[in-house]
């Protein structure tokens, strides 16, 4: 990673240039000036660009030469070395995954619009639980969404395979689908 790279030649003064940073999974823009000396863009670029092509880009979990997790650009994923992403990392992903399964539901589901803002929340959770895929298994409970029997809805949900799996979620959901209304967990 390109912070782990920089501490390595760039160590603040009070850390050797042995010692990890505990920021490694902050980009590097979010490392204060204090552990981070002015760099060029040309240098950003470059750096960014040689370590793309050495690293190679992979969009899934893998086990790299070491057997640790990895993805992307060779980022550590792996707990057993300290790997993971930042908070603020997962809820960009979040976001890009809300907005992409949102993306989906409407394309298949086109009804979907005339809903409250409660039960188009539970068809993107479901969604985003099972796959939009898994979400079009239940031909008969979005049958009655469609035509608003979110009570017969409701009934459906909790008699599936999920419900069983997931009982308290379910629960929530199918609660959520018959009153209109937000549910917490």
């Amino acid at each position: 990673m390109l912070s782990q790279l920089l501490s390595k030649f760039f160590p603040t003064k009070s850390q050797p240039k042995s010692v990890t940073k505990s920021s490694e999974s902050l980009p590097l823009s979010a490392l204060s000036q204090a552990q981070s000396p002015e760099l060029s863009n040309s240098f950003l670029t470059q750096a960014t660009n040689q370590i793309k092509n050495d690293e190679g880009l992979v969009l899934h979990a893998y086990t790299d030469s070491l057997g640790f997790l990895t993805i992307g650009y060779g980022r550590l994923i792996d707990k057993r070395k300290n790997g993971g992403i930042s908070k603020q990392e997962a809820e960009y992903l979040l976001s890009h995954d809300i907005s992409y399964k949102l993306g989906q539901l409407y394309a298949q589901l086109p009804w979907m619009t005339k809903l409250n803002d409660a039960r188009k929340g539970v068809l993107l959770n479901m969604g985003f639980q099972l796959g939009v895929a898994g979400l079009m298994g239940f031909k008969n409970t979005l049958a009655k969404i469609e035509v608003g029997d979110y009570e017969g809805a409701s009934v459906n949900m909790l008699q599936s395979k999920w419900a069983t799996q997931t009982p308290a979620r379910a629960q929530r959901m199918a609660e959520q689908m018959r009153t209109g209304q937000w549910q917490s967990g």
